[in-house]
């Protein structure tokens, strides 16, 4: 609210005219975010173990897994309470995308909030039933989705990366595959999250990424010149990507391994949903495959997993997701980490260097 504060008096003004521009609110929102993330991670960690909100370790998982059990989690609320405050200050409201972005991201942290709070009291990992969970999902994704296309804030165009005039209308069917990518994306990322700092890793990448390409998709003559659709008013996404970049950069300093806390699924289906309505506002849904590749891959190395026990009776991995299999070969878990975040890394750059493809 800050920038509305201040509207007025940009005309007058030099020094505050700055807050025009995205490039200057984008910063100052990530620097804001990071800074009360880690200010006041010490604390919220100490107020978590005084609440006795405590990770519940799944006997399936690695044995070596059982010495977190005890570790203070829902550390999601640090995450998005630090990015919704920095977003409150220097987000301009006006832009329908990011009140659309934003209503995703708190329904859904609504819902790992719930989730993480009947698995304390439970002291089980199993919280809100699954068909729950998909239930309330696919009806924010499906309601946000529909009011996209009534307030033609995107079209029904399935545009294909690399290709500069290959798309198809997929008319409302669009509303349907629009969900699917949101909440695939929100349970991708909670399934990579079983590792210190693994989830928070990629999602600064795949923020940071589509962060740009929500720059660029907001900006007329940059979309022209590269061949991507222009979305007006995407261009305010960049303040919210930069203050989840930033309060994710910031609880990194407490989740890094050996982690102090865990996001939990407050943080990983909210981050997930915000990361799928990232890729859906940009128009960039079939390129999330490679931004988001680490997710992907995580997604589908467990229905590989399920899919193969009940088919052929036999499990092509040691254990899924697929950072487990490599613990179990015997990957040390800082390994595992660091090396998908490098992946992750990679990936990034390989989906922007596709726009020149174009």
């Amino acid at each position: 609210m800050l920038y509305h504060l201040l509207e007025s008096s940009f005309e007058v003004s030099n020094i505050l005219n700055v807050f025009r521009y995205i490039t200057f609110r984008s910063f100052m929102a990530f620097i804001t975010a990071m800074v009360i993330s880690i200010f006041f991670g010490k604390k919220f960690i100490s107020i978590i173990k005084s609440l006795q909100f405590e990770q519940s370790i799944r006997d399936v998982g690695p044995k070596s897994h059982l010495v977190k059990q005890g570790t203070p989690t829902m550390g999601g609320v640090l995450i998005i309470g630090s990015a919704f405050f920095s977003i409150f200050l220097f987000g301009n409201f006006s832009s329908v995308p990011l009140l659309i972005c934003l209503a995703i991201t708190f329904s859904y942290f609504l819902l790992g909030g719930l989730d993480d709070y009947l698995k304390i009291i439970k002291k089980d990992s199993a919280g809100v039933s699954a068909r729950g969970k998909l239930v309330w999902q696919f009806g924010t994704a499906f309601l946000a989705s529909f009011l996209m296309i009534k307030f033609q804030v995107i079209d029904t165009m399935l545009h294909f990366p690399v290709f500069k005039d290959l798309s198809f209308d997929l008319g409302y069917f669009f509303i349907i595959f629009a969900g699917i990518v949101i909440v695939g994306a929100s349970n991708a990322v909670n399934l990579t999250d079983g590792l210190d700092g693994l989830a928070t890793g990629p999602i600064i990448t795949s923020v940071s990424t589509l962060s740009l390409l929500a720059y660029l998709a907001g900006h007329y003559k940059l979309s022209q010149y590269l061949y991507i659709p222009f979305v007006p008013a995407t261009g305010e996404l960049v303040i919210a990507g930069a203050a989840v970049v930033g309060a994710c950069a910031g609880f990194l300093w407490y989740n890094t391994y050996p982690a102090q806390i865990f996001m939990g699924d407050v943080g990983s289906l909210s981050l997930g949903g915000f990361v799928g309505s990232l890729a859906v506002l940009t128009k960039n849904e079939l390129l999330f495959v490679l931004i988001g590749g680490i997710f992907v891959v995580e997604a589908l190395s467990v229905i590989i997993q399920v899919g193969s026990f009940k088919l052929r009776g036999k499990r092509v991995f040691k254990m899924a997701p697929i950072h487990h299999h490599f613990e179990l070969k015997g990957w040390p878990e800082p390994k595992v980490i660091v090396r998908f975040w490098i992946i992750s890394l990679l990936l990034a750059i390989l989906s922007l260097a596709s726009l020149k493809l174009r």
